[in-house]
């Protein structure tokens, strides 16, 4: 599935791709390693997880864009028919063109076809107002630490 980026005035196709192989995974894995691994020195060993595998529990999207993997994100089942949406990544060279927002309406959407009715995640609290943006509220009272680094709670009910 392709959507488009603006970035000033020129339009860029981003390509949506719901993982399927080892190979697509790896990419995911190399976006995640490269953004909270080396950028924002989460240790390895609490990046990765028992999700990180293809299969029924757990989906990966990947985004391509301008010939490169941009973006990754998952989705994995949560409590009260919910998804919940985890290890949103964008590489620094394709932030504020557009991606991050692609990604998550793409996990969105696949969180609708799954059948589940709201979409759930725990955000970095510098990130707070872009999903706030895209119609997520703020549910924890204060912020909590994941990782070594701040964050807060969110949902939005997944409208069909």
């Amino acid at each position: 599935m392709d959507k488009e980026c603006w970035e000033g005035n020129e339009v860029s196709a981003a390509t949506i791709i719901h993982v399927e192989n080892e190979e697509q995974l790896q990419r995911c894995l190399d976006i995640r390693k490269e953004v909270f691994v080396e950028e924002q020195k989460v240790p390895i060993d609490l990046e990765i997880d028992e999700y990180d595998k293809i299969g029924p529990d757990v989906h990966h999207v990947l985004i391509e864009m301008e010939g490169a993997y941009a973006a990754t994100g998952r989705l994995i089942y949560y409590k009260d028919n919910a998804a919940k949406m985890q290890r949103i990544a964008v590489r620094q060279e394709f932030r504020s063109k557009g991606v991050g927002k692609i990604l998550l309406l793409a996990l969105e959407e696949l969180a609708r076809e799954l059948g589940l009715t709201k979409s759930v995640l725990d955000a970095q609290c510098h990130a707070e107002g872009f999903y706030a943006k895209l119609g997520y509220e703020t549910i924890s009272t204060e912020p909590f630490d994941d990782a070594g680094i701040p964050h807060v709670r969110m949902i939005k009910p997944l409208k069909s």
